[in-house]
């Protein structure tokens, strides 16, 4: 990979997380790092930071390239593919990390048919995320070695056989963070509530999410990580924990958790058959009105 030409249309939080990732790992050399944005500011910014090529242009940045990354947002899309069409070099990867889009949407609008349609997730820019992937039938052997190669630079890559995965890991594991923020923003609040001050409330919540996680993938190795099992050692009848729990589970904790889940899906579903002018002017995350 250190001698293969990467460019990245779209300058956003995941572009940079993917193109300072494979620096990091000594996957790829500056030098051939390509970025395209139409903000000159943003790309030069890059430039200066970690030694990338800027370019304005779309079609000059990819014309070189092995691998096209397009990390633009959903809405942005239908414009970008319509300005790169037939301008991607026929021997080149193309690898998305757009929110709905469809291969067939990205190959027939770049008039191109190695595509690799991914979602990533925002730990990776802390070289902590986790990346689901599926490439296209004319994606050869070699480019899925780049995919794996490009994905694993900024954590976990998970390829799959069917692409209707791609939407189920967008709301799950590409929306997921979201819902972890807010579940610690609530417990944070509740200890201010209870007198914490906010700093030692953020804390012991934010303690408490990295050891569960870690005691969990310690039983994990040992063949006793159901996280049920795991849930009732802390659950003492007729204790504190029970007494949370039984609120938890009248509130619809677990259906709550699971309907989001399920809309984030089902927008993710619609994200892909939409036109730009429905598209709203955000990360494309939010859900129409009914």
């Amino acid at each position: 990979m250190l001698d293969k030409k990467i460019a990245f249309v779209g300058s956003g939080v995941m572009g940079e997380a993917m193109l300072s990732g494979l620096i990091r790992q000594g996957i790829a050399r500056p030098e051939n790092l390509q970025i395209s944005d139409a903000r000159a500011e943003r790309v030069e910014e890059l430039h200066q930071k970690y030694g990338v090529c800027p370019f304005t242009d779309n079609q000059k940045a990819v014309e070189h390239a092995d691998v096209v990354v397009l990390s633009v947002k959903p809405q942005r899309l239908a414009d970008v593919l319509k300005g790169l069409k037939s301008a991607v070099p026929a021997k080149a990867l193309v690898l998305s990390i757009v929110a709905g889009a469809t291969i067939s949407k990205i190959s027939k609008g770049l008039a191109h048919p190695a595509v690799v349609r991914s979602m990533p997730n925002t730990p990776a820019q802390v070289g902590q995320g986790i990346t689901v992937w599926y490439p296209s039938p004319a994606v050869s052997e070699a480019q899925k070695d780049m995919a794996r190669s490009i994905l694993g630079a900024f954590g976990s890559e998970v390829p799959v056989d069917d692409e209707s995965y791609l939407d189920m890991a967008t709301a799950l594991s590409g929306t997921g963070p979201a819902y972890v923020f807010l579940f610690m923003e609530a417990m944070i609040d509740a200890g201010v509530h209870m007198g914490f001050s906010r700093r030692v409330s953020e804390q012991l919540v934010i303690e408490t999410l990295k050891g569960s996680v870690a005691y969990y993938e310690s039983a994990n190795q040992k063949g006793e990580a159901h996280v049920a099992a795991l849930r009732n050692q802390v659950t003492s009848p007729g204790g504190t924990t029970a007494q949370a729990m039984y609120y938890l589970e009248k509130a619809g904790f677990r259906t709550a958790i699971s309907r989001a889940i399920w809309a984030a899906y089902q927008r993710s579903l619609e994200l892909g058959k939409e036109t730009p002018a429905h598209l709203p002017d955000t990360n494309g995350s939010e859900s129409p009105e009914k």
